[in-house]
């Protein structure tokens, strides 16, 4: 690609630049939790040539497990491991005021990386817990800005902690450890969180594990009132993954909030103009680098967060997306 007038001129189709994967518990719903159609729902994604990456979670039956590394193998596959559904469904808090609780969330964190390990995945996403200031409901309110900034910074410390423990414990697995952000006051209410705060985080936990990188998703940024530019500018040189997808902002709307709806939805937030705005920002940050690169494992990984409606069907919303990103990239 060359630079001209402000835009990026493409000479090359976006193979070239990454790898596309898709995050197959959200596009599978059903599975998120390690069980339903594990298998038979990853073998219908190996046919697609077009996905080079694969995100996956827990798998809850040990023989599925087996058969579903089996198929990683014949695939060719890059995998990563999110064990965002694990931390969501019990509730761990990697940033807990509790003593017990952050441990536990910790031990889990360890049992993530076993897996992903088993599995053959060289990163594995979390998520921050709780912001301790939305938590306090309408108390907020009333708290001193000053005070809920020591919160705040407390918080963000405890979580430091844990990711440290957790890349020690990675890094002999060969692992990178990733934190992806997430809305701070809409649905999921997490600590990080704004951008700013996701950059300090990375500053202190790569004092000791330089590896350690952030995760951006598209479809998160409406929710945190972040452009993809400012974003990108922000925490772009602690970037080391990237998720796109919709999101609804308007309350009261079924959708409304971090549902992943496909693109193309009338009320979604993210359609061909910001999925551009994302991926030049990708670009300009050094994300995708300059298309040079001639192995997979040194293209970075973009991937597809979209979640299928009740009457949608899986297969069909991916194709659509990405009909939706060759546009978003012819559109550079």
């Amino acid at each position: 690609m060359s630079q001209g007038l402000g835009q990026l001129a493409v000479k090359e189709s976006w193979p070239r630049y990454f790898r596309l994967g898709v995050v197959h518990f959200m596009l599978y719903p059903q599975t998120s939790a390690g069980e339903g159609p594990v298998l038979e729902s990853l073998t219908e994604l190996a046919r697609d040539a077009d996905l080079e990456a694969m995100e996956i979670t827990h798998i809850a039956d040990a023989g599925v497990r087996r058969q579903v590394r089996s198929l990683i193998d014949a695939a060719g596959w890059t995998v990563a491991f999110g064990s965002q559904p694990v931390f969501l469904r019990r509730k761990l808090d990697l940033n807990a005021a509790d003593g017990a609780a952050r441990a536990e969330a910790v031990a889990a964190a360890r049992e993530c990386v076993d897996e992903a390990a088993y599995l053959g995945a060289k990163s594995i996403a979390f998520l921050s817990g709780p912001d301790p200031v939305v938590a306090m409901g309408e108390a907020a309110r009333e708290i001193d800005p000053s005070r809920a900034g020591a919160l705040r910074a407390d918080a963000r410390q405890r979580l430091v902690d844990s990711l440290i423990e957790i890349c020690t414990y990675a890094s002999s697995a060969g692992q990178r450890v990733v934190l992806e952000t997430f809305d701070r006051d809409v649905d999921k209410r997490c600590l990080i969180g704004p951008s700013l705060d996701a950059v300090k985080v990375a500053q202190a936990v790569r004092r000791e594990f330089p590896d350690f990188g952030l995760m951006l998703d598209l479809s998160h940024l409406p929710l945190l009132q972040e452009t993809p530019e400012y974003a990108l500018r922000t925490a772009g040189p602690y970037l080391s993954h990237a998720h796109v997808g919709n999101a609804v902002t308007r309350p009261g709307s079924p959708l409304y909030g971090d549902a992943h709806p496909r693109f193309g939805i009338p009320e979604g937030a993210n359609g061909r103009d910001e999925l551009t705005r994302f991926l030049r920002g990708l670009l300009s940050c050094g994300y995708l680098g300059g298309g040079n690169a001639s192995t997979a494992a040194e293209r970075p990984v973009v991937s597809f967060e979209i979640k299928p409606l009740p009457d949608e069907q899986p297969e069909v919303i991916l194709a659509g997306a990405k009909r939706l990103l060759t546009a978003a990239w012819y559109a550079l």
